[in-house]
């Protein structure tokens, strides 16, 4: 800061002093109800006009001392906004906090930032190990049975893409859950239609296990997004059917209360564990049959849970290990639904 920039922002003050000063000296002058003699006046005119000198070059001097100071912090980081020099008054001292307090929610966003690309990071580092699995199968399978016309080598086969398509549908969905916004279309659903849709993709699944499948009371209608029910839906009928062993069965019903309709799914596979069930809508959390069947994710109802909740409905689960699972869609009425 040159002094001539010092003047300019200290210009008010000294016009305040030259007109104080003026006024002064023509009471002193033309008011004969005061006597002083002319040297007198001189005297204090100047040594006023000294002394706010001498303040001019003192507070000069601070001003730029701390700025200098400034000018030498570190430019990178924010963690140079704990060594700027103290305020000198109230005014510097509500700037001051004016930049503590940004530096505190701009290190909220940055911890956000952090934790949603460590998410992201971490989940896309799973898919792609995950997604080599099924690829590295249907190479295997086709090759084994070049010369072979076998129904049960194309159900194979065709599960294992089905499981890409998985992988590659859960990518997809999840980097969209941020900007949910932008990609969402509430209508007038039916839930028979979007449950059909989903059991149609997991066919293979069904045929391959001999899965019974027994429906009831379908024709419900709720206000969502079909897309990403279904989604929702997909994800739910993949681990019942994965927890389902061979012959097991699957029932889907649904049931119109006063304050909201509820979708059901229920199988009669290995169930889960008590002290996993709290847990099953963590992010990766695989749980105990997790590690058992060595190729959950732990990401499927984690999203699920979060494009629910978005819509405005909530997933719940009630299960009893070795017996079987019940996991349920709620609709509440009158929807606020979140963008």
């Amino acid at each position: 800061m040159s002094l001539r920039e010092y003047l300019k922002d200290r210009r008010n003050l000294v016009i305040f002093f030259i007109i104080l000063m003026i006024f002064i000296s023509g009471m002193i002058l033309f008011d004969s109800s005061i006597r002083m003699l002319k040297s007198n006046a001189e005297y204090v005119v100047t040594v006023s006009i000294l002394l706010f000198i001498i303040y001019l070059g003192a507070d000069y001097s601070l001003i730029k001392f701390n700025m200098n100071k400034i000018k030498k912090l570190p430019k990178e980081g924010l963690e140079w906004i704990h060594s700027l020099p103290c305020p000198r008054n109230y005014e510097q001292k509500f700037y001051l906090d004016v930049i503590n307090n940004l530096y505190e929610n701009a290190n909220i966003q940055i911890e956000s930032l952090n934790n949603n690309n460590n998410e992201s990071v971490e989940f896309l580092t799973t898919w792609v190990h995950e997604i080599k699995t099924p690829i590295a199968a249907s190479k295997l399978i086709i090759e084994n049975n070049l010369s072979r016309e076998n129904e049960k080598t194309l159900y194979g086969i065709e599960m294992e893409i089905e499981k890409v398509e998985d992988y590659v549908q859960k990518a997809l969905f999840y980097s969209r859950i941020n900007d949910f916004s932008k990609d969402y279309r509430i209508d007038n659903v039916k839930i028979e239609t979007a449950v059909k849709e989903s059991i149609k993709s997991e066919a293979s699944w069904f045929i391959n296990k001999n899965i019974k499948l027994k429906i009831e009371d379908l024709d419900v209608e709720v206000d969502t997004d079909y897309k990403w029910l279904q989604f929702i839906i997909k994800q739910i009928l993949d681990n019942a059917i994965k927890y389902t062993s061979k012959d097991g069965v699957i029932n889907i019903y649904t049931k119109a209360q006063e304050k909201e309709k509820v979708l059901y799914i229920k199988d009669n596979g290995i169930g889960i564990k008590k002290e996993d069930i709290r847990r099953v809508f963590e992010k990766s959390f695989t749980g105990y049959n997790g590690r058992v069947k060595q190729h959950s994710t732990g990401m499927g109802l984690y999203i699920s849970q979060k494009l629910a909740g978005k819509l405005g409905h909530y997933i719940a689960i009630e299960s009893e290990y070795g017996k079987g699972t019940e996991v349920s869609i709620h609709f509440p009425k009158l929807n606020k639904y979140i963008s």
